[in-house]
């Protein structure tokens, strides 16, 4: 026999030979097993994912001496002659070139004698969808009810273009994309049966080039073996085949995240000199970049597209101290700039100036991250600094010349006691000040109190002020407990502003927002509760639980809001800037929109 190729060679034989179809394999074993075989089965899916093989290894099953099995022997004389493709009672037929209805018509003919040695009379059909309406009105009738020895294995890329009264009578099983794992180890596994020296780096190019398909894969691996006789690497794939290698991703996003503009440049440059067509291109970045951010957001890799798991490691460490917030904002540039580049004559210039664009752009701070820091920002600014480190620097003494005047005080002096860096941006408050005339009174700042500043986290004391509270209406009193909050968080305090607080026992209470789901969300966000619950504690003096809930403002009635918005009108159109414009302009109103 001369010179087969890897897909022919190494057709599958048995079940356990097809490569991620199992839930096809599997079902037709367990029909197989239990008797319940379907007379007509249709098997559709991509290209080059064993439809076919599947179809002839289910011919041997059912026509194997030891058979009906799911595991046929290879070695009888049906099995042998099917592997050969010289079975007297297996027909193999190809759609495409017998899609007449005289053909149907003979195949009717001949359907109805018994087979030649075999338990049944076998037709498989490839690429079923070629055949024309009357050849499959034809088939309608012998595929509803076939002879008890006749069984149909039909196989088509494209099942949408089948009648559904030919679908009605099958039973369809759908073959699957092969991910790119699966093509990898299996081409590995043929290297090596093969002696054939070649780099996982390489294997990944070919498996992703073939995309989903195993035939294409091994055609492509054939190729690759003839063109080379040394150890196959990336360069060599990529020079036959002209793809991208998958370190140039990992380069470009590296030079996006390092913001180096002069590198995102040489390498677009060096593909575009290798013959990489620049669409393309774009296209494997923004989908590079799009598992990355699928990687930073949960790590799942069942989203990913077509991933081997060196890559998945690699991406991993790439996008480690990179902000999720950061990759988004990249990703959306690119997707803006995606139909530019397809409709653009200088594709090469048009990546290139999209890249450029997105290396300006700088890390935007989640809403979050911006409320603490303004928190720590607001803080510092209102915090006082404590009064034993407060130092007022001594007044120099006072020169005088012949003149008996004073002598100016020396500009841009730093008190020794004073750091220098901060001197001059400090703006002290205006307590710290003494008022003209008060130069006998102690100043304020030196006044120093025994009483520490209350932690909230401490038993509550103050227990003076419940007697104080009793007559107090509840929504004075909350007033109060937020200007204590706000002593210590700004933003906590200013995100309860439309809420109310609801007394409901001695040590219950409830504060109920009004519209804003954000507040209600951040009120609950890490140790915010406890600080509202602390403060509570502390005021009425006893420990109080508090608890959060929201509610919907009443809503007007329709009648209600007509008359709220002709009020509205009225009060414009007599409005006295109103008039004087539509006299000084010599204009009219045309709308009145209420904001």
């Amino acid at each position: 026999m001369g010179y087969l190729v890897l897909a022919r060679k190494y057709r599958p034989q048995k079940f356990e030979d097809v490569v991620k179809q199992e839930h096809i394999t599997k079902a037709l074993a367990n029909a197989l097993i239990s008797g319940r075989l379907a007379h007509a089965i249709l098997l559709s899916g991509p290209r080059g994912t064993g439809k076919t093989s599947i179809a002839r290894i289910l011919a041997k099953c059912v026509n194997c001496e030891s058979g009906p099995t799911a595991a046929p022997c290879n070695s009888c004389r049906s099995c042998k002659e099917i592997t050969s493709g010289h079975a007297a009672d297996v027909f193999e037929i190809d759609g495409a070139s017998n899609n007449k209805v005289e053909n149907v018509r003979e195949l009717r003919e001949n359907a109805n004698y018994m087979p030649a040695h075999s338990p049944y009379k076998i037709y498989i059909i490839d690429e079923v969808h070629m055949l024309s309406d009357s050849a499959f009105n034809a088939l309608l009738k012998i595929l509803e009810e076939p002879p008890a020895h006749v069984k149909f294995f039909f196989a088509t890329t494209d099942p949408n273009k089948i009648p559904i009264t030919i679908l009605s009578r099958c039973q369809r099983h759908d073959c699957r994309r092969v991910d790119v794992d699966s093509i990898i180890k299996h081409m590995a596994l043929l290297c090596e049966k093969e002696s054939i020296d070649i780099s996982p780096e390489a294997l990944t190019i070919i498996a992703r080039e073939a995309d989903g398909s195993i035939r294409d894969a091994l055609s492509l691996l054939n190729l690759i073996i003839t063109s080379t006789t040394d150890r196959i690497g990336t360069e060599q794939i990529v020079d036959i085949l002209g793809g991208l290698d998958r370190q140039s991703l990992f380069d470009v996003s590296q030079a996006v995240f390092d913001q180096d503009a002069g590198k995102i440049i040489e390498i677009i440059a060096r593909l575009y000199d290798r013959g990489q067509n620049m669409i393309k291109l774009f296209s494997e970045l923004l989908e590079h970049f799009r598992n990355l951010l699928v990687i930073k957001i949960d790590g799942s890799t069942g989203t990913l597209c077509d991933v081997s798991e060196f890559e998945l490691n690699a991406m991993r460490e790439q996008v480690k101290n990179i902000p999720q917030i950061y990759i988004h904002q990249i990703l959306d540039v690119l997707f803006k700039e995606e139909y530019t580049i397809r409709q653009s004559s200088a594709p090469k210039l048009a990546v290139e100036m999209a890249f450029i664009r997105v290396i300006q752009i700088r890390p935007a701070l989640s809403i979050e991250t911006l409320i603490e820091k303004i928190d720590i920002l607001q803080k510092g600014l209102t915090e006082k600094p404590p009064a034993e480190s407060v130092s007022y620097p001594e007044q120099p003494p006072q020169t005088f010349g012949d003149d008996s005047k004073p002598a100016p005080a020396p500009q841009n002096q730093i008190p020794p006691n004073v750091t220098p860096d901060l001197t001059p941006n400090i703006i002290p408050d205006a307590r710290d000040y003494q008022p003209p005339g008060a130069e006998n009174e102690p100043p304020v700042a030196e006044v120093k109190e025994d009483n520490p500043t209350p932690i909230y986290e401490d038993a509550p004391r103050m227990n003076r002020q419940k007697v104080q509270i009793k007559d107090e209406p509840i929504e004075k009193s909350w007033e109060k407990i937020l200007t204590t909050v706000a002593n210590e968080n700004p933003a906590l305090a200013a995100c309860f502003s439309d809420s109310q607080l609801k007394k409901i026992s001695d040590n219950q209470l409830e504060v109920l927002f009004k519209t804003k789901q954000f507040n209600i969300k951040y009120a609950n966000r890490d140790n915010h509760p406890s600080i509202i619950q602390n403060a509570c504690s502390q005021y009425f003096g006893n420990a109080i639980q508090v608890s959060l809930s929201g509610r919907q403002a009443k809503s007007k009635s329709g009648m209600a809001q007509k008359k709220e918005v002709k009020t509205l009108e009225n009060e414009t159109l007599n409005h006295p800037l109103v008039e004087d414009a539509m006299k000084i302009f010599n204009g009219k109103i045309v709308e009145i929109k209420i904001l």
